[in-house]
């Protein structure tokens, strides 16, 4: 492997940015498809729309144009994916013509124990034609019931952890304890800062989660500790390459979608850094881009 801090100095000129925007990831395998046989990157790359949270869904589109990214994970901020079925009909209208693959939809708050609660939640999810729900605080007494949609509907359900914070879901680590005895639909959306500043090695959480793993929000911190130490995806101290190395070695079949919660007005230069540096680092460990 090349050296990576040359390759961190590399990825935060303009150059490299505008060089890795031309590098194509249409991302259009299906999941059974993995992994490929031909050199390509078994890691695909998306965006969670959170990133442009403060953005219509016009401005989304344009926004994964110039990422070259083809794959989002929806959630119902701003018109992205609204809850409303017609309003969602024609939000999926526009990215179809678009070229724009919904793959997952969340993060969507599963706070009531109630079937029509959920049922609602899944049918939102049905209509979009995700086969991922990331899912937030569902109660863990709760996961039974929720069991009973996901056998239903056969949509997986990802428990996003949400750190320290979290009066439940901390780390991943959690979610697997909860989950064991379920369904192998359910499982993780390994979400990579939140679990650091748990205090669990995130390489490890993903070889833990195996094929519970569903959905991986990516980011980068300064800091461990700090949860406003956001970085773009390089810049900070996240193992980036140990990441990308445990999927592969999992067989991960979901996506790693960006969620760049900083400088919500202006989030374009984060995130383009963020996936010049990823697509530096699948390449420096001998992928190809996809075809």
């Amino acid at each position: 492997m090349k050296n990576l801090l040359s390759r961190r100095e590399f990825v935060r000129s303009s150059a490299l940015a505008a060089t890795a925007l031309a590098i194509p990831n249409r991302d259009s395998a299906l999941p059974h498809e993995y992994p490929p046989s031909d050199g390509t990157s078994p890691i695909r790359l998306g965006v969670a729309s959170y990133t442009f949270r403060n953005f219509n869904r016009a401005q989304l589109i344009g926004f994964l144009k110039q990422l070259n990214v083809s794959a989002v994970n929806l959630k119902n901020v701003k018109d992205h994916l609204p809850s409303d079925p017609q309003q969602e009909a024609a939000a999926l209208a526009d990215y179809a013509a678009a070229g724009i693959r919904p793959h997952a939809a969340g993060t969507i708050y599963f706070d009531k124990d109630e079937d029509a609660d959920i049922r609602n939640k899944f049918d939102y999810s049905k209509r979009a034609g995700i086969s991922v729900v990331v899912a937030g605080d569902p109660a863990p007494g709760s996961l039974p019931r929720i069991e009973k949609f996901v056998r239903d509907y056969d949509i997986r359900f990802a428990i996003h952890n949400h750190g320290p914070e979290d009066k439940i879901w901390h780390s991943p680590l959690d979610v697997l304890k909860a989950v064991k005895a379920l369904d192998p639909r359910i499982g993780c959306c390994i979400d990579v800062g939140h679990t650091v500043r748990a205090g669990s090695d995130v390489v490890q959480a993903i070889h833990e989660a195996g094929p519970r793993l569903f959905n991986v929000h990516m980011k980068d911190l300064a800091s461990f500790q700090e949860k406003e130490s956001q970085v773009s995806v390089g810049k900070g101290k996240m193992p980036v390459p140990k990441m990308f190395q445990a999927l592969v070695a999992i067989g991960y079949q979901g996506f790693v979608d960006l969620e760049y919660e900083i400088d919500p007005d202006d989030p374009m230069p984060g995130a383009i850094a963020s996936f010049a540096y990823m697509r530096g680092v699948l390449a420096d460990l001998g992928y190809s881009p996809p075809h």
